[in-house]
């Protein structure tokens, strides 16, 4: 590709690819209400405006829609959904950033990581737990993602529970006698 005059150097196949993987999600309709159908009629014309936007460093994310879910526990949390457009953009900062953040990261880092999830780090702390002889294992969960919080404050996370007062994980040591199996 011939070298642009534009401050970012972003390449249309990246944003092309980023599409791709968006409709693979099945992305939804934002604030604009514009389907991957409807963004699809002029596909070209609608991947060019965001690499030109994103490239010369002009773009600028419209609002999200704030769509309400219900919680197992009752009530509702609100999830943002991004228009179509901010989701291709979205996906491309997530393309080029990825691979020059993830070799940055410690290996106990399981928040938004790729092939990483809030359970893999229960798994963690509960392996942890077993692995040496303490009445209580105590792990800080200031970085840890709100999913895994979410994960044990709802009871999944079987034999670990998060102090209220001080925000830590632990994994007590009547919880591990029910769940040692007996010798």
């Amino acid at each position: 590709m011939p070298a642009t005059s534009k401050p970012f150097n972003i390449d249309k196949r990246l944003v092309y690819e980023a599409y791709k993987a968006v409709k693979s999600n099945r992305g939804a309709a934002g604030v604009d209400e514009q389907t991957i159908e409807q963004f699809e009629a002029d596909l070209s014309g609608n991947l060019y405006k965001i690499w030109n936007r994103m490239s010369s460093g002009s773009y600028f994310p419209p609002p999200v829609r704030a769509v309400p879910i219900p919680k197992k526990s009752g009530g509702e949390r609100i999830l943002g959904v991004p228009t179509v457009a901010d989701g291709v953009a979205q996906m491309v900062v997530k393309q080029v950033i990825e691979p020059i953040l993830e070799p940055i990261f410690l290996a106990d880092s399981y928040g938004y990581r790729p092939n990483k999830s809030a359970l893999d780090a229960v798994g963690a702390t509960r392996a942890r737990c077993w692995k040496y002889d303490w009445s209580t294992a105590r792990t800080t969960i200031a970085e840890a993602n709100t999913r895994t919080s979410n994960l044990i404050s709802s009871g999944i996370a079987f034999g670990l529970g998060m102090c209220d007062a001080c925000g830590t994980m632990y994994c007590s040591e009547d919880s591990i006698r029910q769940l040692a199996p007996r010798r």
